[in-house]
């Protein structure tokens, strides 16, 4: 690793052993380009946070010199947010290189969020922290152009669903007014159910409204169980449609950290798929347990099934097998599984329906 980091030897090679060539080998001039150029940030900190060495490049990236940071504290610069996750989840005693998602503050005082792969390494015998970043603020951009499309979408194909859903306790509280007026005895009992039915139409828009909103990427502690509930009352109008019954089994309640907006799409996504998968209606099963250190959520629909050799096709964009599909609901979410340490996992057998399984982190 001190060859990586210092630079002051050069190593003449011949050419026959090119296919042997070492980074730490090459010329003194290409490496200082490899530095300036090759990566968009590399840094290298004790367990403190404490910046030994970062790369020339950090004055391109941030606007920072090499001479501002060195010796500084890494986490003057990270957004507090990711600071908490951070400190609450990072695995301090993996050796495994880990993947983050950080926004590092520039020289004028704006954010940029970079891919962040971290890994303990040693260096002159001591323990350290490297990391490798790059700069993301485009493609999280583009993504989040993606997201909003499909939500306005999901938006759209819901709507017949929610206007039947809110038209009936609109019906009924109409009818309670018209018995009001004309001056009918125990109104008290009337008013408790045109309270209920008041905060069914809310609950129902609540989350609709939800949809609208522009993605965050704000990771705080969810119950998922809770952040389930939500997503299946929203699309239990849909469900109805298709005569299908939605059932939510929680093996063991379970918190973890996550941005609430996008793991809620998540949710969306795949049950909504599963609903469009049934047209001759049935039962979803959701199931959240717990296997060792990772929640699970199980999402499993009696529909015709997907044949294998279209099973690994299923996230990338713009694949679909709806005929009015748009192909970026998988994708978005297995990107936002992703960004949150987990991964996704499809089974599926032709006439015995389809099993998502969802795999995030979590420390109990």
């Amino acid at each position: 690793m001190q060859n990586y980091v210092d630079q002051s030897e050069c190593t003449n090679v011949e050419e026959g052993d090119s296919n042997n060539l070492l980074l730490s080998e090459l010329p003194k001039a290409v490496i200082n380009k490899i530095e300036m150029h090759g990566f968009d940030l590399i840094c290298i900190s004790d367990a403190s946070g404490k910046i030994d060495f970062i790369s020339d490049s950090v004055k391109k990236m941030l606007g920072f010199t090499k001479q501002q940071l060195t010796g500084k504290s890494v986490f003057r610069y990270i957004r507090r947010d990711d600071q908490k996750y951070i400190r609450n989840y990072f695995a301090v005693n993996s050796e495994e290189e880990q993947k983050i998602y950080i926004h590092i503050r520039n020289h004028i005082g704006r954010y940029i969020i970079f891919e962040t792969i971290v890994q303990f390494i040693y260096w002159n015998g001591n323990k350290k922290i490297l990391a490798l970043s790059k700069d993301i603020s485009d493609k999280k951009q583009a993504e989040e152009m993606l997201i909003r499309s499909e939500k306005m979408s999901i938006a759209g194909q819901l709507a017949a669903g929610i206007a039947h859903e809110i038209r009936n306790p609109l019906t009924s509280l109409k009818g309670f007014v018209q018995l009001l007026q004309g001056g009918i005895e125990s109104k008290e009992e009337y008013y408790n159910i045109m309270i209920d039915e008041i905060n069914k139409i809310n609950t129902i828009t609540s989350e609709l409204l939800f949809i609208s909103k522009p993605m965050t990427d704000d990771k705080n502690n969810e119950q998922i169980h809770e952040l389930l509930q939500d997503v299946i009352t929203l699309l239990r109008t849909q469900a109805n449609l298709y005569d299908i019954d939605l059932i939510l089994e929680v093996i063991e309640e379970i918190t973890i950290p996550c941005d609430r907006s996008q793991i809620k799409q998540v949710f969306i996504n795949l049950i909504k798929n599963a609903i469009e998968e049934m047209t001759e209606g049935g039962k979803i099963h959701v199931k959240v347990n717990c296997i060792n250190e990772e929640c699970v959520i199980a999402i499993k629909d009696e529909g015709s099934g997907i044949p294998k050799h279209l099973i690994h096709k299923l996230k990338e964009p713009f694949f679909t097998t709806k005929k009015n599909g748009t192909g970026l609901g998988l994708m978005i979410s297995n990107q936002i599984i992703e960004s949150h340490q987990g991964r996704l996992e499809i089974e599926s057998e032709i006439g015995e329906g389809s099993t998502f399984c969802i795999y995030l982190p979590f420390k109990k």
